[in-house]
């Protein structure tokens, strides 16, 4: 078995271990409803807690309207400070409102794919910079939903294992959450 699993995989290994990495994370908030007080900030203590299952750190944090000029120099500060990794919140649907995909583009970071087969997540956009540092942006279910595709993401991103587009295509295989009444992820065929 193991002589014909090695024909099949040709040279490459057939498994791959990457340790985790501790990061310092940036997070963007944005969204006027936010900034002007009208709503509670409830998406940024989500980020926290599933970075802190990581050990990584919200290092930098910024709330803002939503001003694509902003978000961008936003972006850019974290990334000068030397921040691993820039997550933005809100604004990723297509309302017109909705600027954080733009501002996104508007560092000049290469962007992977704006969209991903998996419920809950279809918003989700994920770029790198010339440095291959992550820039995400992370859909609204992340805030309510337990696992979404950030939680499919984040072990690659902790990982320094880049996601390409295929990658995230390949979720489409098991990309809706059943919202069991006992959630067993990783344990489950979610994104598998």
């Amino acid at each position: 078995k193991m002589a014909k699993a090695k024909t099949v995989a040709g040279p490459l290994p057939l498994l791959d271990v990457h340790p985790f990495h501790k990061k310092r994370a940036g997070v963007v908030t944005t969204g006027n409803e936010v900034f002007h007080g009208r709503i509670e900030d409830t998406f940024t203590p989500v980020i926290e807690s599933k970075l802190a299952e990581f050990d990584a750190e919200m290092a930098m944090h910024k709330v803002l309207a939503d001003d694509p000029a902003a978000i961008t120099a936003a972006i850019r500060e974290m990334l000068d400070a030397g921040m691993d990794m820039v997550f933005c919140t809100g604004g990723m649907s297509v309302d017109p409102d909705d600027q954080t995909p733009l501002a996104i583009k508007n560092t000049g970071a290469r962007i992977v794919s704006y969209g991903a087969p998996v419920l809950p997540g279809a918003m989700f956009l994920l770029a790198y910079t010339e440095d291959n540092r992550p820039v995400v942006g992370l859909p609204g279910c992340v805030m309510y939903a337990k696992r979404t595709i950030f939680d499919l993401v984040l072990p690659s991103l902790m990982a320094d294992v880049p996601v390409k587009a295929s990658d995230l295509s390949r979720l489409g295989e098991g990309g809706l959450c059943l919202n069991c009444p006992v959630c067993t992820f990783p344990n489950c065929g979610f994104g598998k």
